[in-house]
């Protein structure tokens, strides 16, 4: 009987060690992928860089901030010197680098009458950082970034609205949590919470298999963000009476539809406060462009590439490759159509948005 015990015990414990095993693989797997997407720094690509010089009249000054970790944050306040009629701060997207090429957006918005305060995030260009850290660091960065805009002295008492795509689409929803004074914002194919965007890259990579990781994903955002990491456009849409813009396309395979646009619809299609436009094929990365030239460019640059005399792909020509498409672009690319790709109708509806709600 002692016996027949001592082997159930056995087994177990045997059945917890595996278990425990199992619990510090997934968790270990969870942070390396984490760490793989957060735990490095993002610059902007050069040939594709947009330049002062691209938008005869756009000025800019350049100023310099902390964030909550206490690294040096690089924004920029553009104008065109005209009478303005409020500050836009605008929040850039993930992976590309800062908001360089954004510069087209900021220049649309100066145009028409606003300042517009646009920024690095932690770890990206300019900005200083090891890392991102974490895409809650994001809506940190924007708090800080409003906070200074609102609080240094170097700026006229001025409404202010925001603008974010992508990540930053998450984040001028999710800090209105902390901003609530916020008069009209813009969000373009975000997402409502910080795990959104790793759920969404993580199923199309490795399926239902991501669900088992989620819960430690959240932790590490905890661990990495702290409060931040709770934040979510929802509880921010909550926190305010300020006017919602919310833009997203159906075939948007970075951001699925349904991880921000659709949640806010089924709860706020009826609000006056919320306006929404959804496309079905402009994707994610051109959602406010006019993306005929690309499509003609990056098509031309396909065939290109098809047509190299050596494999591009292999590892030993990688050098080569990159320097052989990074002086492609620099010979084929229309400068003048890749600085003003904005699409002109939706353009409109933006200024017409932040000039009928950004001063009530």
């Amino acid at each position: 009987m002692d016996k027949k015990r001592s082997k159930k015990k056995t087994a177990f414990i045997i059945f917890l060690v595996v278990i425990l095993l199992l619990f510090a693989a997934d968790w270990i797997a969870s942070v390396c992928i984490y760490n793989s997407y957060f735990g490095r720094r993002y610059e902007t690509y050069e040939p594709y860089a947009l330049y002062i010089g691209d938008f005869p009249g756009l000025e800019r000054t350049r100023y310099e901030f902390t964030s909550d970790k206490g690294d040096t944050l690089v924004g920029y306040m553009y104008s065109t010197g005209e009478a303005q009629k409020g500050i836009i701060v605008l929040a850039h997207g993930f992976g590309g680098g800062g908001h360089n090429s954004y510069m087209n957006v900021a220049d649309l918005f100066a145009r028409n009458g606003y300042y517009v305060f646009a920024y690095d995030a932690t770890g990206n260009d300019e900005s200083s950082g090891d890392s991102v850290g974490g895409l809650a660091q994001g809506v940190a960065d924007l708090n800080s970034a409003i906070n200074f805009v609102e609080k240094s002295g170097n700026f006229s008492n001025l409404p202010i609205g925001l603008f974010g795509h992508s990540w930053g689409g998450y984040c001028v929803s999710s800090v209105l949590s902390y901003h609530p004074e916020v008069r009209a914002v813009i969000e373009c194919s975000g997402f409502n919470c910080s795990s959104d965007m790793f759920e969404a890259q993580g199923k199309a990579e490795a399926g239902d298999g991501i669900y088992l990781m989620m819960p430690f994903v959240k932790l590490q955002e905890q661990i990495k963000c702290g409060e931040y990491a709770s934040a979510t456009g929802m509880k921010g849409f909550e926190s305010t009476d300020a006017h919602i813009m919310a833009v997203h396309s159906a075939d948007d395979n970075v951001v699925p539809i349904g991880y921000g646009f659709d949640k806010y619809y089924e709860k706020y299609s009826a609000d006056p406060r919320f306006t929404f436009i959804r496309f079905e094929d402009k994707g994610h990365n051109h959602i406010f462009d006019d993306t005929a030239y690309f499509k003609v460019f990056f098509e031309d640059m396909q065939k290109w590439t098809d047509s190299l005399d050596y494999d591009y792909k292999a590892e030993e020509n990688q050098q080569r490759f990159a320097d052989d498409k990074a002086e492609y672009i620099r010979q084929h690319m229309d400068r003048e159509k890749w600085s003003h790709s904005l699409d002109k109708e939706l353009s409109e509806k933006f200024v017409t948005f932040y000039d009928e709600n950004m001063q009530g």
